[in-house]
């Protein structure tokens, strides 16, 4: 059996290793990226004082099942933890502790936030539970932003969601589902709508029945979040060389067309392959199923991305660098145009042990072009002069050592209320497509552990067809 994934990111790479490794092996695959390079959206870059990640940094460590591949691979004494230090926010022109209660930063009561939002907001919150409840639709979703505000005001939302929020997804609380981002939330919304005579519901309970369930976790389990002790390219090299893959890099696949029961690839090799496996962004995706699936196609031209940038710095000394493991910024504030700073110095040991400081600032969210406009010494001054004005930091004086700006053009699709229906209606559509996969973060989810579940059980249907 002949396969070809076009993309060789984490879902690509990830898919490759998993039907290479098969037990009865007899697959050939070949993995066509277009780049100079493989990783995709997770990108290690060698700086001087050691490799550093200019895309994704660390994963959920509770997602066992992807820690057991990690393990499988023989990455286990890859694997560290955070220092712990907590992170803060910038709202109004101060810095402020980002709150640790909540689900993604929406709270229960006003306590958490107090310090983040006007007494007026506060009593607000507080009041959310004995006025009267908002409908929701068992299944469906809503918009996050729009949700909270109605519920809480705008405070919360900008001062505190959005800055949470737009650090994973790219994007505004406004442009997002609460079922696509907050799954657990939603989950509570669906068992509360259940059991009310009249399907309404309350934000503040909600968010309370799932504190109260957290703190009934068991203790001892370790860090949330782990990362690659010499970034991520020791994952997606090893599943690369692991795989057995034949991989082609700067191959621009412009085309997929059908030829017998099988299908060619324009710009790949002289092959006609049994089943393809699209591992890219979903607009590639739609361009190049058009010919072959013009009704998947359509689907999953819908589907929008995020542009952002990371401006990698690394500074002789970390004398007046704050003791947090990173800075997020408020939705609005006019005086800086950063969205966050990583002090990955701070939240790394592994890396605090190199010397120096480093950081990580990040710009850009869903609409934003500054990704797009903006040329590589302009973001670098902006980065230095924000990070300056947010925790008084003057990088210029601690001695810039080494600068890595990485633009991701489209890093990121738009998870908003109605992508996990036109995620179900892309894999209804592809289940009736013989020969044709697709998996990617569109699909599945922006996090590490779940791009990988995407991509192996991808693998696995294909293995079924063997």
């Amino acid at each position: 059996m002949k396969v070809a994934i076009i993309g060789a990111g984490l879902a690509g790479l990830t898919c490759a290793y998993e039907l290479g490794t098969a037990e009865g092996g007899g697959i050939e695959v070949d993995v066509y990226e277009a780049t100079d390079r493989i990783g995709g959206k997770l990108f290690t870059v060698p700086f001087e004082a050691g490799p550093t990640d200019m895309g994704a940094e660390a994963f959920m460590a509770r997602r066992k099942d992807a820690v057991e591949l990690f393990h499988q691979l023989g990455l286990a004494d890859a694997l560290v933890e955070p220092s712990g230090l907590g992170s803060l926010v910038y709202v109004d022109g101060r810095t402020e502790p980002l709150p640790r209660a909540g689900i993604m930063g929406i709270p229960s009561t006003s306590e958490p936030v107090a310090h983040l939002v006007s007494a007026e907001t506060a009593a607000r919150i507080d009041a959310e539970g004995s006025t009267d409840g908002f409908a929701w639709e068992i299944g469906g979703d809503q918009n996050v932003g729009k949700l909270v505000r109605e519920r809480y005001g705008d405070e919360v939302v900008d001062n505190v969601v959005t800055s949470l929020l737009g650090g994973v997804y790219s994007c505004a609380a406004d442009d997002l589902g609460v079922r696509a981002t907050i799954p657990q939330l939603a989950a509570e919304f669906d068992r509360l709508a259940a059991a009310s005579d009249n399907g309404t519901v309350h934000l503040s309970e909600a968010v309370r029945n799932l504190e109260d369930a957290r703190k009934e976790l068991p203790t001892g389990q370790g860090a949330v979040f782990n990362a690659f002790r010499d970034g991520y390219q020791e994952l997606y090299e090893t599943l690369a060389e692991e795989s057995g893959a034949d991989i082609y890099i700067d191959a621009f696949i412009s085309a997929i067309t059908r030829e017998g029961e099988g299908f060619r690839l324009k710009g790949g090799e002289d092959t006609v392959y049994d089943h393809v496996v699209l591992a890219t962004p979903a607009p590639t995706a739609a361009l190049l199923l058009k010919q072959v699936a013009p009704e998947v196609a359509a689907t999953l031209k819908t589907v929008q991305l995020a542009n952002s940038v990371v401006v990698g710095m690394r500074f002789a000394t970390d004398e007046g660098l704050p003791e947090n493991s990173g800075v997020l910024v408020a939705a609005g504030a006019d005086d800086v145009g950063a969205k966050a700073f990583t002090l990955s110095s701070r939240k790394w040991p592994h890396l605090a042990e190199r010397g120096g400081a480093l950081v990580r600032a990040s710009f850009g969210r869903f609409g934003d072009d500054v990704p797009l406009r903006a040329d590589e010494d302009d973001l670098v001054d902006w980065a230095l002069d924000d990070l300056q004005t947010i925790t008084g930091f003057d990088g210029r004086a601690a001695g810039l050592e080494e600068i890595y700006v990485q633009r991701w053009f489209g890093g990121l699709p738009r998870f908003d209320e109605q992508h996990l229906a036109t995620v179900a209606t892309a894999r209804e559509q592809l289940a009736s497509v013989v020969g044709i996969s697709a998996t990617g973060a569109w699909a599945g989810g922006v996090g590490v552990p779940a791009v990988i579940a995407d991509a192996r059980a991808a693998a696995q249907e294909i293995l079924k067809q063997r």
